[in-house]
């Protein structure tokens, strides 16, 4: 077997290969970009953003059973890329999570704390046999409450999470990240992103990398607000944030 081949390294989650990695997590992020989605965080100076395509398979489902945002607890909530049956249990053990935080210390989980958690269950999963890595990334926002800030943080199945200014995850992660980091970089000091500033942006960049004008109904919106608060928003304040951007352009 010669040193560059992946055959027989990539049987069992805990094998590494020669050049030290773990095919079987790396397969794991192939499987986020299986549904050809791209979902947007931006963490704005009163609110953080999160804005996902909506994709109906069949035009036999109901649509409004079909979503990928998902309110966790308190001011907490995300979106999840990747198989929807993962992201199902995803969010039910990350809702596990902060119910069983808030029993023990009677206050709500902090995001930042509900990443890391959900990012050490994950990296778990990369070294017990017969565990698989969930094919999923999300995007968790939340609001600090005691710092008064906005929070967005990532995490994958390799069990990796940092706190973000601007991210994206899924099919289209490495064109809307160069996109942000324009974006940013033009940001002064001076100005103040507020939930519309916010959620313009992200909506913005899925519009970019996509290459396509979206309706209210074609993507959904979500906001952590600093009234501990996270809530999607209606489609007739999407359809509001639209048209200022088509506006503009």
């Amino acid at each position: 077997m010669s040193r560059g081949s992946s055959a027989g390294f990539d049987r069992n989650i805990t094998i590494f290969s020669p050049e030290g990695r773990l095919y079987q997590v790396e397969y794991a992020f192939k499987a986020i970009n299986q549904g050809g989605l791209t979902a947007v965080g931006v963490r704005g100076d009163t609110c953080s953003a999160l804005v996902i395509q909506k994709k109906v398979p069949d035009k036999l489902i109901d649509a409004d059973s079909m979503s990928r945002v998902w309110k966790i607890g308190g001011s907490n909530g995300a979106v999840v890329c990747g198989l929807s049956a993962d992201s199902r249990e995803y969010i039910r053990r990350a809702r596990y999570e902060t119910m069983n935080w808030n029993y023990k210390n009677a206050y709500e989980m902090p995001c930042d704390q509900l990443a890391h958690r959900m990012a050490t269950i994950a990296q778990v999963y990369t070294q017990e046999p017969g565990t698989r890595a969930l094919g999923v990334a999300s995007l968790i926002i939340g609001y600090d409450d005691e710092n008064k800030l906005p929070l967005l943080y990532r995490t994958d199945p390799s069990g990796y999470t940092a706190g973000f200014k601007a991210v994206a995850i899924g099919a289209k992660q490495t064109e809307a990240t160069n996109f942000l980091e324009k974006k940013l970089r033009k940001k002064t000091d001076e100005e103040k992103w507020g939930l519309k500033e916010t959620a313009e942006l992200a909506i913005t960049t899925l519009q970019h990398v996509i290459a396509t004008d979206f309706k209210p109904s074609e993507i959904e919106v979500a906001v952590a607000t600093s009234d501990n608060n996270f809530r999607q928003l209606s489609d007739d304040e999407v359809e509001e944030i639209l048209t200022i951007i088509a506006e503009r352009e």
